[in-house]
């Protein structure tokens, strides 16, 4: 009986390994995405915070060189300051000094004034902080540059106006502030990241270890040949991973049981129907040669036919019942298949001579003993399934083939393989049935008195010793059985 078990479908199915990684990382990376936002934005706060402390500092101190007069307002501020406030031209400090609604006084014109409605009521003495965009210098084409802007309004407080306005503006790039918040960003996210990469290796190290038992039990079930029925051992396992085996090798033990019985029933029929159809058979040969009525004669003849028949049939279900998983799993032995051949095929020479059959075993180029017998072919099994096999083989050949038939057995070597051959040159079988006639109760030909059991049985003994069986057409008709069995290891 062929392996018929099922592979994993891989392709489709995913790991438990992969999907425990899955479900284990993929909330570390939601969280770390998560992480990497807040970081962002609390040092974009902060980042803020700092640039608006600088800028309002920085417009005080402007506002402490305005001094307002009676009829006036005093600037002191030296050219120094200035270039104090302009030096770095990669974060340049603009400022601008005005008296609202737009008389420019000091600084960059084209700073962006408050919104209206600040302008509209001006908070004296509390800075106010926005975001603008200053245009380029001159009117020139190019990107407005944003800005960071704080503005300061006071209290101008002259003899010709007493509520006038003054409104100092300190603004700085916001690229400066933005590149701070990104390194702070890039600060937090990174350790973070190799944090994740370690927890990562450190899941996947306790994931493999979990999963080992798991690993263990899939490759003792996978090493197991399909006869195999013992019980799987796996002491060392979690309790999760031994009630699998409980309920795995409670299965084992059913389907053993099962054959078992299966086994025995068959055996004990077949061992039953033995003796009756035995004595049914003598009975007939006895009437029948005392039966002077040809009538009576060609009935008795038909009843002897039947019972040979299901001798034949019970015969054929003790040697399928041997040859079951049990007894085929058992390691098997050196056994010499060319010596076998020869040894059968001349036991059955007897019969194919009352059946007008020539029946002979072919020498072959390996024949070169110093007295001449074959030398040895070895392979691994069991010699009496082996026999069985052969003997299926040649007695199909002999109850088909037909009366003045040819039968030859071959042993040849091929490669690391045993080839054993049985042809012959009868009717042959149709191609379509050259797989059919393997299954059980199938039969090609109405011709004979088999009972579809010869090929599977040869099947199923080939097939537990490691080989396969091949039906092929012989020109101009016949049919060719060959056996593939594995060499033995040289010794």
């Amino acid at each position: 009986m062929a392996d018929r078990r099922a592979s994993a479908p891989r392709r489709f199915a995913p790991t438990l390994r992969r999907q425990l990684l899955l479900w284990l990382l993929l909330p570390q990376l939601v969280l770390w995405l998560a992480g990497g936002l807040a970081a962002y934005q609390l040092a974009e706060r902060y980042t803020n915070a700092a640039v608006d402390a600088s800028l309002l500092q920085a417009s005080r101190a402007l506002a402490r060189q305005l001094r307002p007069l009676d009829n006036g307002l005093l600037i002191d501020f030296p050219r120094a300051a200035q270039d104090v406030l302009e030096a770095d031209p990669d974060d340049r400090l603009h400022y601008m000094v005005s008296t609202p609604p737009g008389a420019f006084i000091l600084g960059n014109h084209q700073l962006p004034l408050p919104p209206a409605a600040v302008m509209a009521r001006p908070p004296i003495g509390q800075p106010y902080f926005y975001d603008a965009l200053l245009p380029p210098a001159n009117d020139e084409v190019g990107t407005r540059q944003p800005l960071r802007v704080a503005a300061l309004f006071l209290r101008q407080g002259g003899r010709d106006d007493p509520d006038a306005v003054l409104l100092v503006q300190v603004a700085r790039s916001r690229t400066s502030r933005e590149e701070l918040a990104r390194g702070i960003l890039w600060d937090t996210l990174l350790p973070l990241a190799g944090l994740i990469l370690l927890m990562t290796t450190v899941i996947w190290l306790g994931i493999r270890a979990g999963l080992a038992p798991l690993l263990r039990l899939r490759r003792e079930v996978e090493g197991r040949a399909p006869t195999d029925l013992t019980p799987i051992r796996l002491d060392a396992a979690p309790g999760e991973v031994r009630a699998l085996v409980m309920a795995v090798n409670g299965l084992l033990a059913a389907v053993q049981n099962n054959l078992a019985q299966q086994k025995r029933f068959i055996s004990d029929a077949a061992h039953q129907m033995r003796t009756p159809l035995a004595g049914l058979k003598s009975q007939a040969e006895v009437a029948l040669a005392l039966a002077g009525d040809d009538a009576q004669r060609e009935r008795l003849r038909r009843v002897h036919e039947s019972a040979d028949r299901s001798a034949h049939l019970v015969n054929q279900l003790l040697t399928l019942a041997r040859a079951e998983p049990d007894t085929a799993a058992a390691r098997g032995s050196p056994v010499d298949l060319r010596a076998l051949a020869q040894e059968l095929t001349a036991t059955l020479v007897p019969r194919a001579l009352r059946e007008g059959i020539d029946l002979g075993f072919a020498p072959t180029e390996e024949d070169g003993g110093p007295q001449g017998e074959a030398l040895p072919l070895i392979v691994t099994g069991h010699a009496w399934l082996l026999r069985e096999a052969l003997s299926n083989l040649i007695d199909n050949a002999l109850r088909y083939a037909g009366r003045g038939a040819v039968v030859t057995v071959d042993v040849q070597r091929d490669g690391n393989e045993a080839v054993l051959s049985v042809t012959d040159d009868g009717p042959g079988i149709a191609p379509e049935d050259s797989s059919r006639v393997f299954e059980r109760f199938v039969r090609a030909t109405d011709q004979g008195n088999g009972c579809g059991l010869g090929l599977p049985i040869v099947k199923e003994i080939v097939e537990r010793q490691g080989g396969r069986v091949t039906l092929a057409p012989v020109m101009p008709h016949g049919l060719c059985a060959r056996v593939h069995l594995p060499r033995a290891p040289a010794a």
